[in-house]
């Protein structure tokens, strides 16, 4: 009896550490950790290691973002079906298969925003971006819609020069990562994670302001 009831309160305290609110802040991130932690994402998909996956989203919402771990498990959730959903996609309209958790987890990212934004929109422009990608669209292109995003979800204007700059930089590093293909090596995923840093600090600049 007595195991039973110190099992139910060490599993109480465990639930309510988990699901108490904290102050999420989408601006409180590390450049070189979200790189790092990216990076390690961009790995796990392309390898089909969704369980991985889950685990980096929940790392990068959790230590970066500072939001619960419960939230942060919801989040997490959302993003890694996201991308399961897209993958296997060949077309704009099967790609709309993606889109209820894209909503799911933008709804989760309003909370940590700085002001209200669209997560409807925020969430189209999301699949935008990653459709264009299988359409030879340019990274110079679909980068502004990166930077579309981010300028929505932090209450900015897509043509500020640290918003427009890290979603040209992350395009880019997306487009080098897509042209190294099966023989990408350890050395080019080092200089794609260096990329992202940059791109990530450019946008630390940019909503600092």
């Amino acid at each position: 009896m007595r195991k039973l009831i110190v099992g139910t309160a060490l599993a109480a305290l465990v639930a309510a550490y988990a699901g108490i609110p904290r102050q999420a802040d989408l601006r409180a991130f590390d450049p070189a950790e979200m790189a790092r932690l990216e990076t390690a994402m961009w790995r796990d998909y392309y390898d089909k290691r969704y369980a991985a996956l889950f685990y980096h989203l929940y790392a990068s919402t959790r230590t970066q973002f500072g939001f619960s771990p419960f939230r942060s498990l919801h989040i997490a959730f959302s993003a890694a079906e996201a991308a399961k959903s897209f993958q296997p996609t060949h077309s704009r309209q099967e790609a709309n298969a993606a889109l209820p958790a894209l909503l799911a987890y933008y709804r989760d990212f309003a909370a940590a925003a700085p002001a209200g934004f669209d997560v409807e929109e925020a969430a189209r422009l999301e699949l935008d971006w990653w459709q264009a990608r299988r359409e030879a669209v340019g990274p110079q292109d679909y980068g502004i819609t990166i930077a579309r995003v981010a300028a929505l979800t932090y209450g900015k204007r897509a043509e500020d020069a640290g918003i427009r700059q890290f979603g040209i930089a992350r395009a880019e590093a997306m487009a080098y990562r897509d042209g190294r293909g099966e023989g990408i090596t350890e050395a080019d995923w080092a200089a794609i994670e260096t990329q992202l840093a940059g791109a990530y600090r450019s946008l630390k600049a940019g909503v600092a302001r």
